[in-house]
C-alpha cells in the first residue's frame, strides 16, 4: 500500500485542535473524512504534532497508507475540492513504507506572534500586549530556555507522557515596530509548552519577574510557578523537519 506524506496549511480558529475527538470539529477529522469520501476506504491520519485548540499551522505534516492507485498531486488536488476553506493541502507525495510522520520527525519550529498595538486584521493571529514589553528581558528569557532541560515548568498537568525533557535548538525573539515573533525549535515539545514559555516571558518583559527568577522557575520544574499561558490563537506551527 502506498504510504503518502501530506503538508497541511490551516487556520485554527474555529477547530478544536488537530486530533479527532468524540466532539466537535477537528482537522484531523476533517481532512480524514475528505479522504475517505475521495478514496472510499477507511483512513488512518497520523500528525506529526497535536495543536490545541485555537492554534494554526502553516507546516503540519501528516501520513496515510491507502489502497488507491490514485497519484499523490491528484489525491492533494481532489482532497482540496472537498475541504472547507479554513484546511488546504499545500503538497503530496510518495515516501517510503515505514516513515511515520509523528515518530520520524527530528525537529518542529513554531512562532509565536504578539503585537503591543491593536489590530483588526489579525485580532485571530496575534496576541495583543498591552502593556510595555523589554526586548532585551525577552531575549535573556529565550537564551535561558535553549538547551537540554526538564520542561514540567512549562507543561499542561496531565500531560501523557512520562518525559518532560527536550533539546531546544534554537530559541530567539524579534521585534520590529511594535510586534514581537518568539521562534522555538526543538526535537519535542509537551502539551502548552510554548504558551506557558511565551506568558512567562511576557512577565518576564514586563518586570513581574527578574532573569534570576525565569530561569528558577524552569529548574523548579512546578508548574504553579510559571505564568499564564499565552493566548492559542498567536501560535503557529511553521515546520516539521525530518
Amino acid at each position: 500500500m502506498p504510504n503518502i506524506k501530506l503538508l497541511v496549511e490551516y487556520d485554527g480558529t474555529d477547530f478544536l485542535g488537530w486530533q479527532i475527538q468524540s466532539e466537535g470539529r477537528t482537522v484531523q477529522g476533517e481532512i480524514t473524512a475528505g479522504l475517505t469520501k475521495i478514496l472510499r476506504e477507511p483512513i488512518t491520519l497520523i500528525g506529526a504534532g497535536r495543536t490545541d485548540t485555537g492554534v494554526h499551522a502553516r507546516g503540519q505534516v501528516a501520513s496515510f497508507k491507502t489502497a488507491s492507485d490514485l497519484t499523490p498531486s491528484s489525491i492533494a488536488h481532489s482532497l482540496n475540492g472537498v475541504l472547507p476553506a479554513d484546511v488546504r493541502i499545500l503538497g503530496a507525495e510518495t515516501v517510503p513504507d515505514a516513515f511515520n510522520a509523528r515518530h520520524d520527525a527530528l525537529e518542529r519550529m513554531y512562532r509565536y506572534h504578539i503585537s503591543t498595538s491593536p489590530s483588526a486584521i489579525s485580532r485571530f493571529r496575534t496576541w495583543h500586549v498591552k502593556y510595555k514589553l523589554d526586548f532585551d528581558l525577552l531575549r535573556q528569557g529565550a537564551t535561558v530556555v535553549e538547551g537540554f532541560h526538564d520542561f514540567t515548568s512549562f507543561s499542561k498537568t496531565g500531560n501523557e507522557t512520562d518525559r518532560y525533557t527536550c533539546t531546544v535548538r534554537k530559541s530567539v525573539w524579534s521585534h520590529d515596530a511594535g510586534r514581537f515573533i518568539y521562534e522555538i525549535r526543538a526535537d519535542r515539545f509537551l502539551r502548552g509548552m510554548v504558551r506557558a514559555l511565551v506568558g512567562t516571558m511576557v512577565d518576564l518583559a514586563r518586570g513581574h519577574i527578574s532573569p534570576d527568577e525565569f530561569a528558577s522557575i524552569l529548574d523548579s520544574r512546578d508548574r504553579s510557578r510559571a505564568g499564564t499561558a499565552a493566548p492559542s490563537h498567536g501560535l503557529f506551527l511553521e515546520e516539521i523537519l525530518y
